[in-house]
């Protein structure tokens, strides 16, 4: 049984006297320890879907619409209260920009404190001080960050107080939002080890969301691939890597350079994303595509499930 189900869920941004349509009709499953990259440009979606299941979008401007099924709940429709009981502790989120995470004028351990204090109201500070200590050392920062500032801290350590916070009340599920993104490589590789390390020891499902495909073909199991508000492909990563059925995600892959094998020419994907306000008849992907054909700007490809749980939006998707 799937630990969260997305089915068809849509998010329009109201802004002006438009509607931007930022996810179209995104269904996937998330396995109990599974853990799933979001790729994609700037604007293709990502970090709106992640936001939308948690109903973390303004409300005025953002209408969303599907399932987001949570161990049987839909997290669209139930109330605020029993929303709120999952958020932290059974599913948490890690932001991109740790330091505006963090207070600057309160030590790293009060605002810690605070979060925890927020579902176990009768802690009593020892047992409070102890479990912060405990998870501080869990992401393997020293004690002492316990008493500091977020501006004595590096932004490695921020973001692992970060995904400290996220880990305290053992969730069932992590979602990252480009969480090692601003991070050196160096930094980054190690909080990425850090993180597998921790889902295999605490059994913790993961979304991470990035641009860069090299962090998930290295720490995910599965792939998501959005373009302008839809999944055009999904799949595990070694058979999405190895044998890219769509061509943005061919596209994709092309931009970014190998470590292994032959030194190849990197080749940047032509245009930019279209505009989320306009329906389009046809692939949204077609005015970018250096496959397409005729049937492309008349006509919606449907969704291919192929073999291993594959699923793809293209039209040549079920001939390559």
């Amino acid at each position: 049984m799937a630990l969260l189900s997305i089915k068809n869920e849509n998010v329009i941004y109201k802004v002006k006297n438009k509607n931007i349509h930022a996810v179209n009709n995104v269904s996937f499953d998330i396995e109990p320890q599974d853990s799933l990259g979001i790729v994609g440009e700037s604007g293709s979606g990502k970090s709106t879907l992640a936001l939308s299941m948690l109903r973390l979008l303004p409300k005025k401007i953002a209408e969303v619409s599907g399932e987001v099924i949570f161990e049987d709940k839909n997290l669209l429709t139930i109330s605020e209260d029993e929303l709120r009981d999952i958020r932290w502790k059974e599913i948490s989120v890690v932001f991109q920009k740790s330091m505006n995470s963090l207070s600057p004028i309160h030590k790293i351990g009060s605002q810690m404190s605070d979060i925890y204090m927020l579902h176990n109201k009768t802690a009593s500070k020892a047992e409070v001080k102890n479990k912060m200590t405990e998870l501080l050392e869990l992401v393997n920062l020293p004690p002492r960050v316990y008493t500091m500032y977020q501006h004595e801290l590096s932004g490695g350590m921020m973001q692992r107080v970060s995904i400290a916070l996220s880990l305290m009340h053992n969730p069932k599920l992590i979602i990252m939002d480009e969480a090692t993104t601003a991070l050196d490589v160096i930094t980054q590789g190690q909080i990425l080890n850090e993180i597998k390390e921790l889902e295999k020891r605490l059994s913790i499902a993961r979304i991470m969301i990035t641009h860069d495909m090299s962090v998930v073909a290295n720490t995910c199991k599965k792939i998501a691939v959005m373009y302008a508000g839809y999944l055009v492909e999904f799949g595990y990563v070694k058979d999405v890597i190895s044998d890219p059925k769509h061509p943005y995600t061919r596209g994709l892959l092309k931009s970014f350079p190998t470590l292994k094998g032959e030194r190849g020419v990197l080749r940047g994907i032509s245009g930019s994303l279209p505009d989320l306000s306009v329906q389009h008849e046809g692939c949204i992907f077609e005015s970018r595509c250096p496959e397409r054909s005729g049937v492309c700007n008349k006509e919606k490809p449907g969704t291919v499930i192929l073999e291993n749980g594959r699923m793809v939006m293209c039209h040549s998707a079920g001939r390559r």
